[in-house]
């Protein structure tokens, strides 16, 4: 019997100042793009193997804030981290230890 998905925590955050608005993220899981918003969000992901997690920005004209994480099968929660200008890259890194959820 396979085993069943497990959930993870990504929170998404956006630069208190940033020259653009009115952007939300995408979140790409298993090469289908999902459109999110800023905060604290959950996702299914598969329990046994590494998934790779990817992140953009879009505004009509080009893509940009992109980062990607191989998220792998003991990870429980991500932090993506938004640029402050629309032509640099995003950052995702796993969340600290005070932020991670609990068992």
């Amino acid at each position: 019997m396979p085993e069943s998905p497990r959930r993870i925590e990504l929170t998404m955050h956006k630069p208190w100042f940033a020259l653009y608005a009115g952007i939300r993220p995408t979140l790409v899981l298993a090469g289908r793009g999902q459109p999110t918003q800023w905060g604290l969000g959950t996702w299914q992901v598969p329990t046994d193997e590494t998934v790779t997690v990817g992140v953009f920005l879009f505004n009509r004209l080009w893509r940009f804030g992109q980062a990607e994480y191989a998220l792998a099968p003991d990870d429980t929660a991500l932090e993506y981290r938004a640029p402050a200008l629309p032509f640099l890259p995003g950052r995702i890194d796993p969340a600290s230890p005070s932020r991670a959820p609990r068992a």
